[in-house]
């Protein structure tokens, strides 16, 4: 179904809540399914649902390469990076007290 299918890249705008999102998707599948339809034939649910689900993998990818997403991935990594690091510091803290490492710098 890759006729009629003339990709726009969404703006930060359109992904940055739901509510916009579902808005924005609406409207670019509504535009792709009459460019497409156009008066000939009614168009199956199948053909429906591909397009809908064509416009949701662009919507998904849009998300993924914002910067919000990018932000909140980099809070994943220092969180989970940081209790890492704190698990084996405390598993090996009375080694690493006893080669004469400190609580705390001064």
């Amino acid at each position: 179904m890759a006729e009629g299918k003339a990709e726009q890249e969404y703006a930060w705008e359109e992904v940055f809540s739901l509510d916009r999102l579902k808005r924005s998707m609406t409207k670019r599948v509504l535009d792709r399914l009459e460019s497409i339809w156009q008066g000939k034939e009614p168009m199956s649910p199948e053909q429906i649902n591909e397009i809908i689900s064509d416009e949701w993998q662009s919507a998904k990818e849009a998300v993924r390469n914002s910067p919000a997403a990018r932000d909140a991935f980099r809070k994943y990594l220092e969180r989970t990076v940081s209790e890492q690091i704190d698990k084996m510091m405390e598993r090996d803290k009375d080694e690493l007290e006893a080669l004469g490492v400190v609580e705390k710098g001064l």
